[in-house]
This record gives C-alpha cells, sequence and structure tokens, in this order.
C-alpha cells in the first residue's frame, strides 16, 4: 500500500493474536494502536502447544531466537489408554518436525510467549499499547473508524481490527449480538512442578489419554521446570468460563477417579493454588469476518475448542496473513478482502474439524480407542501451512 506510512490500524486486544496482528502490521511498515481494556498486561499461567504451521509465523515476526529460549521442543508423544496407560499411538516430534515441516514444534507458557510479544511490540513503538480502554462500539465516517470506550474517550483510525476474543464487542457491532454456545466440555488445567513428581511419571514428555466421556493433555514447559496439565469432561451444566476459577484437586481427583495411576500421582502433586476450572463455549463459523473498514482475527473471528490444539496457531497464522495482506494491497478494501479471501476456509475448516475430534476423543465405547485412528492437527494436513508463503 503506497501510503502505509500514514495508514493508522487500530487493534482491539491485547492478547496473543493481537499483538502478533499488531506486530505483523508494524513489520509491514504501518502505524499500529493497540487498546486493551486491562490495566495491567499478563497472560494466565498455562501452555500452549505452537505447531510448525504458528512457528512459522513467530518467526517471521522476527521471534524465532525467542522461541527456542521459552520453548519446549518435546522429542516424542503418545496417545495412551485411559485405564491401563497403554501406548495406543507413538508420535514423532523432536528434529522429525522440522525436517517434515520447516519449523519445529514448541510447547511454551502462555505468558512468556505473551511477554515476548509485548516487547516486540513496544520496542518497534513504546506508546503503541493503551491499557484500561475496554472497547464498546464502532462508528464508521468520512472514510475513517471510531472507536468509543468505556470511560467516554475515543480513537479514530483507518482500519479496526477485532482480536477481542470468543466475546468480541467489535464482532457484536459489525454483525450481531449473538451469545456462544455452551459445548457441555468442562476443563481443568494445572501446573505441577517436575521435580516434585516421582521418576517415570512423564514419559513420554509429550501425551494425551482418551477415555469415556474425557480426555487428558499433559506436557513440559519451561526447560521442562514444568508439567503442564488439561483435563477435559462432557459435565453438562456447570457454564462458567473464567480462566482463573480455582478447583479442588480433590474434584479432579474424582473425575478421574478410575484413570491409571501416574495420571492419578500427576494430578495429586499439583500445587492447591495453581489448579483452575472453565467451561468450554463455541460459536458458529461467521460466512465473513469483514464490514466496512474493520475485520476481525484469532477468537474473535473463529473460537476454537483445544481437542486439535490449534487455537493460538490459528491466531499466529491470521496474524501474519494479514500484515502480508496490507503490504501488499493497494487498498484497504483489497487488503481486507486479501485477508478473509485467505484465512476463512481453512479456518472453519479447522473449527469444524475440532468439534469432530471431540466428538471421537470423548466417544463412551472404550473399544474403540485402539483401532479409531488418531484424529490430530498432523494427520489433518495442518502442520504443512505455512503462513510466510501462503498465497494472499
Amino acid at each position: 500500500m503506497n501510503s502505509s506510512r500514514e495508514l493508522e490500524i487500530a487493534v482491539i486486544g491485547a492478547g496473543i493474536a493481537g499483538l502478533a496482528a499488531a506486530r505483523a502490521l508494524q513489520l509491514a511498515g504501518f502505524r499500529v494502536r493497540v487498546f486493551e481494556q486491562a490495566a495491567v498486561l499478563g497472560e494466565v499461567g498455562a501452555g500452549l502447544s505452537i505447531s510448525p504451521n504458528a512457528a512459522h509465523a513467530l518467526n517471521a515476526l522476527g521471534l524465532e531466537q525467542r522461541l527456542q529460549e521459552i520453548g519446549m521442543q518435546p522429542r516424542s508423544g503418545a496417545v495412551k489408554h485411559w485405564q491401563t496407560g497403554e501406548v495406543l499411538v507413538a508420535i514423532e516430534r523432536g528434529e522429525s518436525m522440522t525436517l517434515k515441516y520447516g519449523a519445529p514444534y514448541y510447547q511454551v507458557h502462555r505468558a512468556d510467549l505473551h511477554e515476548a510479544l509485548v516487547t516486540a511490540v513496544r520496542d518497534h513503538d513504546a506508546a503503541a499499547i493503551t491499557l484500561g480502554a475496554r472497547f464498546e462500539t464502532l462508528i464508521e465516517r468520512g472514510g475513517r473508524v471510531q472507536l468509543r470506550f468505556a470511560d467516554g474517550s475515543s480513537a479514530e483510525a483507518d482500519v479496526a481490527i477485532g482480536a477481542d476474543g470468543l466475546r468480541s464487542p467489535l464482532r457484536a457491532t459489525l454483525f450481531g449480538e449473538s451469545q456462544p454456545r455452551f459445548t457441555g466440555h468442562v476443563a481443568w488445567r494445572g501446573l505441577v512442578p517436575f521435580e516434585t513428581l516421582p521418576p517415570g511419571i512423564i514419559e513420554p514428555q509429550s501425551c494425551i489419554s482418551l477415555g469415556p466421556g474425557h480426555t487428558f493433555t499433559r506436557y513440559l514447559l519451561r526447560q521442562g521446570r514444568t508439567v503442564n496439565y488439561v483435563g477435559l469432561a462432557d459435565q453438562g451444566d456447570w457454564k462458567v468460563e473464567s480462566w482463573s476459577v480455582r478447583s479442588e484437586v480433590s474434584e479432579l481427583l474424582a473425575e478421574f477417579a478410575d484413570w491409571y495411576p501416574e495420571l492419578r500421582t500427576l494430578i495429586a502433586a499439583t500445587p492447591p493454588d495453581l489448579c483452575f476450572k472453565w467451561a468450554l463455549f463455541d460459536r458458529e463459523p461467521l460466512p465473513t469476518w469483514v464490514k466496512g473498514q474493520a475485520t476481525l482475527v484469532g477468537d474473535a473471528a473463529h473460537p476454537m475448542l483445544p481437542f486439535l490444539g490449534q487455537g493460538a496457531a490459528m491466531g499466529l497464522e491470521d496474524a501474519l496473513v494479514l500484515g502480508r495482506a496490507f503490504r501488499a494491497a493497494s487498498s484497504i478494501p483489497e487488503a481486507l478482502q486479501r485477508y478473509e479471501a485467505a484465512r476463512l476456509e481453512r479456518t472453519t475448516f479447522v473449527m469444524l474439524k475440532s468439534r469432530e475430534t471431540a466428538r471421537r476423543y470423548h466417544t463412551t465405547d472404550p473399544s474403540t480407542y485402539a483401532v479409531t485412528p488418531h484424529m490430530s492437527a498432523e494427520s489433518l494436513g495442518l502442520l504443512n501451512y505455512n503462513p510466510a508463503t501462503v498465497a494472499v
């Protein structure tokens, strides 16, 4: 875009997708302001899978060295039987990922990745992020967009990018109010110091265990010092969405009462203040993300259930492709069209496959676990995608 130095782009939300979008747009030569409702920047203590498709995006954003420092590259993974602990599927990780896909497979602490993105955005422009700005609505006038915030303040820009999550106010402003759907799935997450565990409990380094109406995923973070886990259960009507609701370790042990001993040993070792519970919500795919001079990225556009481990990856892909679309286009409408054309079909596919994976994983017929082909991001071909080179 010829006038890139003059174009002002507003990003609503300073989560991982929003900050990655801001950095991609900065690298493309645009002036970016990020508006975040929180008074202090930070992220929850939880793990993230950064599969090679997402690693390509972070590498292109200039974070390759930092990713190597904060990321854990598991040597191998497995799918295990819920009751026996038997390995049903062995999964190659380590160097094989780079050889196959051109980038490693990492597992990172969400807060570490968030901090890296904040630093990259602020190193480019110390004033890029505005805190305490709770977005309420957007008005287009005179070829510009006006963002209005809860405290009565406002800001103007040429384009607005909504990175404001599952319950995105910008999405509601553009396409009308609608409520996310409770899926019936409840999740627990926890962090356990590796040194507190008996030898041999965490083998292999990354593992998902499947059982009737449940899954349990665990892997290492921070150079192997911490074990991150997420336990998922079909649990009916508990609908609290917050990531910061504490849960009792005893409740999680009761939920996984009949599971194999090593898994229960891990749960039992969870520090009481590091066990949390939240409900999983979903939305139907949108037919378009663009309206006027605004669009959406990440969960605001396509919230993902976690069963393929691709939620953060899709937001990172969005971010890089968005920056490339603005660099390639000669106008704002063209940039937004290029971005949506490159991303809508893929993210809709991943949304729907994440739902299908949930149904497969949570089957109530245990006899199918060893014979059902293991559905994963890799088996679906999702890791072959490179957002730095895909056509835009």
